[in-house]
């Protein structure tokens, strides 16, 4: 887009976007195919609009795209933490697998392994008041907010994880950056 000029025809899903933004979900290209080349088409028209309105609109070149909100609301953080919870400790088991994280996109997830994922971390699960059956539901809510597809009897993860994996590997780096620090501090004393 070279100006400011936002055509209102162009942008034929406009409310289908707004619906689906403003109630938390990530579009995702592979599970929305319509929908993303929608939104490629007038990406910048739709990012200058939902800004004239107050929403930052993020865009992520991996596949996903989702209203960014810093503050976030009670409701969605408890879902959005469990969420979390559980994608870590997804990714954690699959880790110990040998599976390759930047690939969970192809992992399976049934009920088998989210009872070995269950297993692996109950005591922390258990923290979270979280048992096999809530995991089902973390995933249903994950499915509903654009991070997760169901097929069948199983579930498969989408690009929108991601912004998980991308926190995951911040905290890890920051985590190391850190214990090198200590370790030069103590070598120096």
């Amino acid at each position: 887009m070279h100006n400011n000029h936002i055509d209102l025809n162009e942008l034929s899903q406009l409310k289908e976007f707004f619906n689906l933004f403003s109630s938390g979900y990530h579009l995702n290209r592979w599970a929305n195919a319509s929908l993303w080349h929608e939104l490629e088409q007038h990406s910048d028209q739709y990012q200058a609009l939902f800004k004239n309105l107050g929403f930052d609109l993020e865009i992520d070149s991996r596949g996903f795209a989702w209203f960014h909100d810093e503050e976030g609301n009670p409701n969605i953080t408890k879902q959005s933490r469990q969420l979390a919870l559980l994608i870590m400790v997804i990714f954690d088991y699959q880790a110990d697998s040998g599976r390759d994280l930047g690939q969970f996109y192809q992992w399976i997830i049934d009920r088998e392994l989210l009872s070995a994922v269950y297993e692996k971390h109950q005591a922390l699960l258990d923290a979270e008041e979280l048992d096999q059956d809530a995991l089902v539901k973390i995933l249903d809510v994950a499915v509903r907010k654009g991070f997760a597809a169901q097929e069948n009897i199983h579930w498969q993860l989408l690009p929108a994880v991601y912004r998980y994996l991308d926190h995951f590997e911040a905290i890890t780096e920051k985590a190391m950056d850190n214990s090198a620090q200590k370790v030069e501090e103590d070598e120096s004393c």
